[in-house]
């Protein structure tokens, strides 16, 4: 009888695990023990179940953010959501009626395309899945998928097919997601296909921009996005710590703060 509500309250209990990890790097299966009062069956089932999600990555006694793992899109959705609804505001209103758009798979992109509604007559180039589904309702819309085969968990196409139908496209403006920034200013990715994927998004717009909030200052993944020279811009919600900003002013990225 006393397992019922630990169990009714685990989607709760697990999403403020998370967010502990997001904050502090790492968490005891004791924090989780005495944070909900729950047992350590309990606590060690609730880090399994995020480990399978690719969320997390478990320890001795506990678990830590994963380092090279990209979070599924569903889980990514609920996180930051305010930062990435300003991060959204800021690039559409880089967006002109009648342009050609790129938008990248995520959650950050998913916020872009939710603030486009005012826009009129654009042409949404995307590789995700949620993003064409929306906009596609839009009268004067026109969504074309960048196809390849899918990606569960990103809900999104991926593949050399994604980068070959790149270089057909004449686009405008392109949004970038991106899975970190390094120490040294490079904006990386969590593997080398996502790497190459994004570096070509970037080369083929007139002006192609990062989009990520403040939380992946911290990431390091482990794949540089090359061409990064290309960019015109990082757009995210807090100005980087000054020894960030300084190395991506370095490299002659200029940073938008939304």
């Amino acid at each position: 009888m006393s397992q019922a509500p630990s169990r009714a309250l685990a989607p709760q209990r697990q999403e403020t695990i998370l967010n502990r990890i997001e904050a502090d790097g790492a968490i005891l299966v004791a924090d989780i023990v005495q944070q909900f009062g729950v047992s350590f069956e309990t606590a060690r089932r609730d880090l399994k179940a995020l480990a399978l999600r690719g969320v997390l990555e478990l320890t001795h006694g506990g678990a830590v953010r994963p380092s090279a793992v990209e979070p599924e899109l569903a889980s990514r959705s609920v996180r930051n959501t305010e930062a990435k609804a300003r991060i959204g505001q800021r690039a559409a209103a880089q967006v002109a009626d009648g342009m050609v758009v790129l938008l990248d798979a995520g959650s950050t992109t998913s916020a872009i395309a939710a603030m486009l509604g005012a826009k009129r007559e654009l042409t949404v180039i995307t590789t995700s899945l949620p993003i064409a589904r929306d906009l596609c309702r839009h009268d004067g819309f026109r969504v074309q998928i960048a196809g390849g085969t899918i990606n569960p968990g990103d809900e999104a196409a991926e593949g050399p097919e994604v980068m070959a139908s790149l270089a057909r496209f004449r686009v405008d403006i392109a949004f970038v997601s991106a899975g970190g920034v390094a120490p040294d200013g490079a904006v990386t990715d969590f593997t080398p296909l996502g790497a190459e994927t994004r570096g070509l998004m970037i080369a083929a717009a007139q002006k192609g921009y990062f989009v990520l909030d403040s939380s992946k200052f911290a990431a390091r993944t482990p794949c540089r996005i090359l061409g990064q020279d290309r960019a015109a811009g990082l757009i995210t919600d807090a100005a980087p710590p000054p020894a960030l900003a300084a190395a991506l002013a370095a490299r002659g990225l200029p940073v938008l703060l939304a």
